[in-house]
């Protein structure tokens, strides 16, 4: 009678325990569902509030877009003055979001062309490819410049038939300025600075540039003659920046300077210094130093003289 009373004690015993057991753990071992799918994306804005110090040209710099195509978008004519205050469209007024592909007219020279082989591979004669580009002899080409394949508007409308002439009007616009030329010449790049290169370019990635290393104060020159379309502080993580322009589908952008030598507007000649190398926007004494192509990215190294 004894043991069993004591074999019944344990039994409750055991089952309180595991009833205390459950109940401590079980606030622990409830399965909480989350919700792990990826957040929702926001959709990027269609349009861009110009800020104090925003030009053009650093707006289309900032968003990745050519200026060419944001000047189309929001009917702007040069010299593309824009207002504080202003809404920038950055995408085609259709809605689309799909910035539109280079045209047939056009070729970008690669590395190895020349103008006689790209006459012998489109069957275009030497003499047209060179008029059209306002090439002279010996036609020298360099890589990524943008090669016309087909005549200007005004050759085509010069070998069109005569029209009626009309009553001559005074034009109300201003004459055509620089920034409407349709110049696709070469340009000879130099390296902006002396130094060691410490960062590469690397596509589809932050870095959309090369870095190379200095000391404050070291002389910062344009790469290539231009015009300063940009000049300040404005766009996040390049410092003091300075963009310039060198032809409708060439711009170079000079960023981390302690010093600025040139204005926005002014003409700049190749190996012309225009600004001091600096720590501005970075975390060390460096000139970060870009190329973009119709707004692209593309490799600086790819320009610039072997070292």
């Amino acid at each position: 009678m004894r043991e069993s009373a004591i074999r019944w004690c344990r039994v409750v015993l055991a089952v309180c325990g595991l009833i205390s057991a459950v109940s401590a753990c079980g606030p622990r071992t409830i399965a909480v569902v989350q919700d792990r799918s990826a957040p929702v994306r926001q959709p990027e804005s269609k349009y861009r509030d110009v800020q104090s110090g925003d030009t053009l040209y650093s707006i289309a710099w900032e968003s990745g877009r050519d200026y060419g195509d944001l000047a189309r978008w929001n009917d702007l004519d040069p010299p593309y003055v824009i207002r504080r205050g202003q809404k920038i469209r950055l995408f085609p007024p259709d809605g689309s979001r799909k910035l539109a592909p280079a045209s047939d007219d056009f070729r970008i020279v690669a590395s190895g062309d020349t103008l006689y082989g790209i006459a012998r591979e489109t069957g275009l004669p030497v003499a047209d490819l060179a008029a059209w580009n306002r090439l002279a002899p010996p036609y020298a080409i360099s890589p990524g410049q943008r090669l016309r394949l087909t005549p200007p508007p005004s050759a085509a409308i010069a070998q069109m038939p005569a029209p009626t002439p009309a009553p001559r009007s005074v034009p109300s616009g201003p004459p055509k300025t620089e920034d409407e030329s349709d110049s696709t010449g070469p340009i000879v790049w130099r390296w902006p600075t002396d130094g060691k290169t410490i960062t590469r370019f690397a596509p589809g990635d932050r870095t959309k540039g090369i870095d190379i290393a200095g000391s404050k104060g070291q002389p910062i020159y344009a790469a290539a003659p231009g015009k300063v379309v940009y000049q300040g502080s404005g766009l996040r993580g390049y410092g003091q920046l300075i963009i310039v322009k060198h032809n409708v589908d060439f711009l170079s952008a000079y960023a981390h300077a302690s010093t600025i030598y040139v204005q926005e507007g002014s003409a700049v000649a190749a190996g012309q210094k225009i600004a001091a190398m600096g720590s501005s926007g970075a975390d060390r004494v460096k000139l970060h130093f870009e190329i973009r192509r119709r707004g692209e990215p593309v490799d600086p190294l790819d320009f610039l003289p072997k070292k």
